[in-house]
């Protein structure tokens, strides 16, 4: 898919079940970033059949399904996903859903990112906005990788938020 259809199939209508706050040039800028970093918009199952679903590679013990779930400041808004995309409130359920639903999958992405204290980065600052991605998805590719593979990755957010920045800003 393309990022436009992202945009519009699943990010657009993810953010139109949440709070207006939530919605920002910023939040859809990281939403675009973080599938093109975890799945280039390709694949809604983790290569190698691991862990992850939906193009945002959620874990079903992770921050996306079971973080945002239990979180204070997100478990309301997810239940009213789960509620309105009808999805059965617990990790398995949710889990399972994300594989193939792009709009819940989106929406509880969007709450991970709204679950960090610090406020979205704006569009110049991709350091701010790679360290934000490292702490809420927390890929296992970075923090066991070598020095190489860290540098690959972090050339590879670099090249994902210049195409998503360019994607929401034009």
């Amino acid at each position: 898919m393309t990022l436009s259809e992202i945009r519009e199939r699943a990010i657009a209508p993810a953010l139109a079940l949440l709070p207006a706050r939530m919605n920002s040039p910023q939040a859809e800028i990281m939403l675009l970033a973080i599938g093109l970093q975890e799945s280039e918009f390709t694949h809604r199952r983790q290569m190698g059949n691991g862990p992850a679903r939906s193009f945002w590679q959620g874990e079903r013990g992770g921050g996306m399904v079971a973080g945002v779930r239990t979180h204070e400041t997100t478990e309301k808004h997810a239940a009213l996903l789960y509620c309105t995309r009808s999805v059965e409130p617990n990790n398995e359920a949710i889990w399972k859903a994300i594989e193939h639903d792009d709009v819940l999958a989106a929406g509880l992405a969007r709450l991970l990112l709204w679950s960090d204290p610090l406020p979205l980065p704006e569009t110049h600052e991709v350091d701010e906005a790679f360290d934000l991605y490292l702490r809420t998805w927390r890929p296992g590719a970075y923090t066991r990788g070598t020095e190489e593979e860290r540098a690959k990755l972090e050339t590879k957010w670099r090249r994902n938020f210049a195409a998503a920045v360019r994607e929401v800003v034009r």
